[in-house]
């Protein structure tokens, strides 16, 4: 027990740079106060005391603001870095090492009585605001950026963002923390970028073809005696 307090309390100095002292960790970490008692109505929920582990899982809600149901599964030294608005479905099952930030949800997309919550890998990083949905799993070393909404499996060592969450494959194998998951690649903005390029290379273009056969292209006035076709004629002439 001892052993396992001391670990929980190890990985809050590891991935919270703001932490000064154990003590306050104890007074001011609702993310540590959330997973010990969840581990505590975890054991009462599969000792078949489920309404006790309900109403313990409650009251923690109450305090922390996060919301576990005893049913989820938590590894070793998973870490809930402020921890308001989460909340964790009853057949989720979250990996060691993982980190959590506020505002995630570990939602179901169905209401039958089966596997219906996300698995959570060894070493996922879940930035705030995300939202990973349905019985899929999460990779282990993968990262899900912020407020993403993630419906589908999510591969190894990748990053997942934007809405749907969309993978970006990463080529880091180092395992290293990044606690920087607010500069995870996005693919549509860069495919945006690559677009405005070829917009502005495209316009270069067309002015070197208008000056070369003298026209003059104003707003408000457009020489429509001059085809497209006879400019590309003129050009290859």
């Amino acid at each position: 027990m001892f052993k396992r307090l001391k670990s929980e309390i190890q990985v809050i100095k590891e991935k919270d740079p703001a932490m000064r002292s154990t003590i306050e960790v104890f007074f001011c970490y609702p993310g540590f106060y959330a997973i010990i008692f969840h581990r505590l109505s975890h054991f009462l929920w599969n000792h078949s005391l489920k309404l006790l582990a309900r109403i313990l899982s409650t009251l923690v809600r109450f305090f922390t603001g996060i919301e576990i149901h005893p049913g989820a599964q938590f590894g070793e030294r998973v870490f809930i870095d402020h921890g308001m608005g989460i909340v964790v479905g009853e057949t989720t099952i979250v990996g060691d090492d993982v980190l959590i930030y506020q505002g995630v949800v570990l939602g179901g997309t169905t209401t039958q009585k089966c596997k219906r919550h996300p698995t959570i890998e060894k070493g996922v990083i879940i930035g705030a605001g995300a939202k990973i949905m349905g019985n899929i799993t999460i990779g282990q070393y993968s990262k899900i950026g912020t407020g993403a909404v993630v419906l589908n499996d999510v591969p190894p060592e990748s990053t997942c963002v934007g809405v749907p969450g969309r993978i970006v494959r990463s080529k880091n194998k180092s395992h290293v923390v990044d606690l920087e998951h607010n500069k995870l690649p996005d693919p549509v903005a860069e495919a945006i970028r690559a677009l405005e390029t070829q917009i502005e290379e495209n316009e270069k273009l067309i002015q070197i073809l208008l000056d070369k056969n003298k026209i003059c292209v104003t707003e408000d006035k457009i020489d429509d005696k001059v085809e497209c076709g006879d400019l590309l004629k003129k050009d290859g002439d």
